[in-house]
This record gives C-alpha cells, structure tokens and sequence, in this order.
C-alpha cells in the first residue's frame, strides 16, 4: 500500500479513496477523463432537471411562489389524473411482472421445445417501435378491427381507453421484467432446489419454500422497473389511452394547448417524484437484498422439471402470449401493404410511397441523429463504465448517481427541462441537431454504463498492470486492452441506445423544430390523421431499419475491437524454413 502523510484513524476505505484520488492526480488522460465527466454530468443532467424544480417553485416575476404547486394538489382533475397513472402502473407492473416470471421459469427451469424461439419473442417488443402494438389494436379491434367488424360483425367498437392500455403496455414492458428474472432464476444454486426435492419436497412446495423466496428481489426490482415504464410512456396513452388521460399526456394537453409551462413543470415534478424512488429504491434497496448465495465451489449442472403437468401447461401458456404477440406484429406488417384497412385488403406499396413522400426527410434526420447519439453514448459509457468500476476517488459518487439518474426521468420531463435549460444564451440549443444528439446521448447512456461496469468488474486487474509496467499509459492500455474486452458490453449499450434514439417520442415531443422532425413525431401527427396504413409503414420501416443497424454495428465493432493477435518471430521463421 502507498505510504502516506494522513495520520492514523483512517479506514481502509478511506486510505483506498485517498491513494486512488491521487492516482488519478498522476494521470493526466485519466484526470481529464473524470474532469470532463463530471462537467458533462453537471451540465447536461443536473442542471437541467434543477432549473424544471426551481422554474416549478416560481412566479411571473421570477419570486419564489408555490401557488402553482397548491392549485394543482388540491385540483380533483389533477389528483384524479394522478391516481389513474398510478393505477394504471401497478396494474401494469403485477401483470407484466407475473408473465415475464413465466417466460423465465419456463426458459430456466422447464424441459420445453422452441426455447430460443420463446427467448426471442420475451424480447422482441424492446427492440421495436413503440406505436407497433396500438396500431395493432386498432387493425384489430377497432371500428374497422378485423376481428371485431369482418368477423364478429361489430360495428363501431371504441378500442380506446383503459383494458386497451394495459393490454398494449403489458405486452410491451413484460420483457422487461423477463430479462431481470431470467438472471436470478438462472444464478440459484440448483443443488439448494435438489436438497428440498430430495427431502420429499414436490415441485409446488419446493416452488414456494425455496425457489420463488429466492427470486423475490428479482419479482421486486422487475415490478419497479416497468411501473417506472408505464410511467413514463407517452406514445401508448397517447393514441390508445382515448379519455383515460395519464400526467404525461396531462403535461403535453397543457404545454401545447394551453401554454402554461409553469403548470406544466409543476405536473412534470409530479410525474418525475414517483418514477425516481422507484428507481432508488429497486437500484439502491433491492439489489442488496438479494438471498441467491453464489459459492466458489462447482456445481451440478441444472436438472431440468420433465413432469408433463408442469412442462405442458407452461409452455402453451408461452406459445399463446408469443402467437398473440406475432399476431400483433404480423397485423401491422400486413397492414402497410393494404390499401384501405377494413374496406380494401388488396395489396399495395401506395402506403409506403404516401409515409415517404409525408416524411423521408424526417426518417433520415432520425437515422443520422440515433448513429450519432449511439456511438457517442457507446463510447461515453464506457468511458465512465471504466472511471467508477475499479477506483475509488473523491467525486465517484456523483459520477455514479448522476450518469444513471436519466433513467429514471420521464421522457416528458427531461424535454421540458431541457427547453428550460437551453432556450436562452449562453447555451441556446433549442431547434438544433445538438440537443436532439445531447438527449438521446444522456437519456439511453445508463445501460452500456451498467453492461460496461459488469463487464469491467470480471477483468483481472493485473491485465492492466501488465501494460502499465511495460510503460504504457492509461489511456494506451484502455484502447488497446480494455476497450477490446468491452467490446460485447459496448455493442449492447450501442443496439440499446440506437435503439431507444430512433424510437424516442416523450423525450423529443417537446424539441423537435421544423428544420429537425424526427420520424417518430411524423408517426404521432399520422395517428392525428388517423392514416394509420402510412403509420404502419413507417413503423415497418423502422423495424426493418434497426435489424439493419443491428447487424452493421454488430460488424464493425467486431472488426474494430477484436483483438489482434501477432505471431511471434520465432512461428514465423519456422513456417519460412518449412
């Protein structure tokens, strides 16, 4: 350990923070990596979301006033709004929770055919466009629904409100909860289950004494995480949700319609209070409450539950939801080659001529700012994935909170506090590409931040200090060791944050300019119209141009950050006398 001047009375923790800070110190590239962190974190995270807070808690004339804050928590339409959101969110939360449960018992733990298929279809819904599954709704149960009208012969069925809105986020937010379990299912120890069974324990006791205890902080934090979803949706309530009116469509009714940003920041708040100490409390609480014990020693591998009154009732459960899903994807697909749904089925490419030629310039503009947000979210995320998982220096702690923190922010909020914050000199980025770039950046960063810091934390550290021996500097060993080792961690933060970019609606509703349309709210202003073919065709679009970007990026970083191995001088001396 480092000799020091500090004194005695000193933890260790405390002398580890003391001699990693003045590592950092000696290092010039490492220093000005957690420098230009943390300017970034204060600029474009905290302060935006402190000037929403004090814009919120003023009046007209700049004077601190919470009248605002009274009318609004005494108003019945405000509080009513407010209960529906959180109804909906915990409604939403049980159920996409209990199905996500399913898919990653059945997946972890049951002997069942088509695996791989059920695994692609408890993801398939993060990786597409949010309007997807209420198109889907319409086509199917709505005045001109296929199923309602052509063959149940009802006419006229409203398919807007609440039951569709659960239906629609269930279905869109349950792998959320999937991905969370299947890690805690797959980490229990199978021989603590194989010691209860071997007790005489059957299968349903054995469920409910060991396995499903064992999982409860990954039934909590799933359940967290999508009520934080169904909070912050936007585009679901906003063409499905009909009178059932949550905060964030309340937010956009009273920015755009009626133009009062104070009350809208205020509502914004209410809607920001509740999503943040979910997150707090699943990322801070939850997680150390876990009750798997991971052991050093070997195990026995898995024996898979064979028993046909258990394996067949769970796999037709998941083959029902999966047909249901592919049934709702398949409907949208369909209908963007129909010419008029529910009048005319013939097939036609019109709807794809009519979408481009009503918004190629936004598809584009949406296309170039999610690559630009991606790589540099991708980059920026491993980046501080690689300043906060190994060291211990004195303004780590911000750096961790804050670059998750977007996460957590509801999509409407951050657009209101970013037009707050950069509407004005010094930093006026309101109507460009910037801020657009800056949002997507910081709002999706979280995740390659989370992949990259799991990942980081299994490398050796004396990987590193190889390299650092033989003279190489920080910023030497990070892009030619580190970074090649991240680069699975780095592809998945880059598919997420493409992901989430080219999808985004809440975020940007509020920033997009005329010169900057993004394809998303050109898909909004169509479901307005009620054009819901050319809807579908965008949409279509969209999913085909994420596979696309998927398997490019996949490619290229493969080729970039593989790493390269050198023959020695002696193998090639051999293979020439040969």
């Amino acid at each position: 350990m480092e000799v020091t001047s500090d004194g005695p009375g000193k933890s260790a923790a405390q002398m580890k923070r003391i001699n990693d800070t003045k590592t950092i110190l000696r290092q010039p590239i490492l220093l000005f990596a957690v420098i230009a962190t943390i300017i970034l974190l204060l600029l474009f995270v905290v302060y935006p979301l402190v000037k929403v807070f004090i814009f919120s808690l003023t009046d007209e004339t700049g004077g601190f006033s919470i009248e605002n804050l009274r009318n609004i928590v005494t108003s019945s339409r405000y509080l009513k709004v407010f209960g529906r959101t959180m109804l909906l969110g915990l409604i939403v939360a049980l159920l996409a929770t209990t199905i996500g449960y399913i898919f990653a018992y059945t997946i972890t733990r049951v002997n069942v055919p088509m695996k791989g298929f059920l695994r692609t279809i408890a993801t398939l819904p993060i990786l597409s466009p949010p309007f997807v599954l209420s198109l889907s709704v319409i086509f199917l149960f709505g005045k001109q629904g296929l199923i309602t009208k052509n063959l149940l012969g009802i006419k006229g069925n409203n398919v807007y409100g609440m039951p569709s809105l659960i239906v629609v986020q269930v279905m869109s937010f349950f792998p959320i909860a999937y991905l969370t379990l299947s890690g805690i299912l797959s980490s229990i120890d199978a021989s603590v289950e194989d010691a209860a069974c071997n007790m005489g324990a059957g299968r349903w006791k054995t469920f409910w004494s060991v396995t499903f205890p064992l999982s409860l902080p990954g039934i909590i934090s799933g359940a967290l995480l999508v009520f934080i979803q169904s909070l912050e949706d936007f585009s679901n309530p906003a063409t499905i949700g009909g009178e059932y009116t949550t905060l964030s469509i309340e937010v956009y009714n009273i920015i755009t319609g009626s133009y009062d940003m104070r009350k809208g920041s205020v509502l914004a708040i209410l809607l920001l209070v509740p999503a943040v100490i979910a997150y707090l409390l699943n990322k801070y609480w939850v997680n150390k409450k876990s009750f798997v014990t991971v052991t050093g020693k070997p195990t026995q591998a898995r024996k898979m539950i064979e028993e046909a009154h258990i394996k067949w009732p769970l796999f037709i459960i998941c083959m029902l939801f999966s047909v249901v899903i592919l049934m709702f994807y398949g409907t949208v697909i369909y209908g963007s080659f129909v010419r008029t749904w529910g009048i005319d089925f013939s097939l036609t490419l019109d709807q794809y001529r009519r979408a481009l030629q009503y918004g190629f310039g936004s598809l584009e503009n949406s296309i170039i700012l999610a690559v630009i947000s991606a790589i540099i979210g991708g980059m920026l995320g491993m980046i501080i994935a690689y300043i906060t998982a190994k060291r211990d220096y004195y303004g780590k702690k911000f750096i961790e909170v804050s670059s998750v923190l977007m996460f957590a922010v509801p999509g409407t909020v951050l657009g209101i506090s970013y037009i707050l914050a950069f509407n004005t000199k010094p930093i006026l980025l309101t109507g460009t590409a910037a801020i657009l770039v800056i949002v997507f950046t910081f709002r999706n960063m979280p995740v390659a931040i989370e992949s990259g810091t799991t990942t980081l934390l299994q490398i050796d550290n004396s990987i590193e200090e190889a390299s650092t021996i033989l003279g190489a500097n920080s910023g030497y060993s990070f892009r030619r060791i580190t970074l090649p080792l991240l680069r699975n961690a780095f592809f998945s933060g880059i598919v997420y944050s493409f992901t989430k970019a080219i999808t985004a609606v809440s975020a940007v509703i509020f920033l997009v300019s005329p010169r900057w349309t993004l394809v998303t709210s050109k898909i909004y202003g169509l479901f307005d119209l009620a054009k819901y073919g050319q809807a579908s065709a965008f949409v279509t679009m969209l999913i085909a141009i994420l596979l696309i970007f998927i398997g490019i990026f996949n490619t290229l970083i493969n080729l970039l950050l593989a790493p390269k191995s050198k023959v020695p001088q002696s193998v090639k001396k051999a293979e020439e006398n040969k």
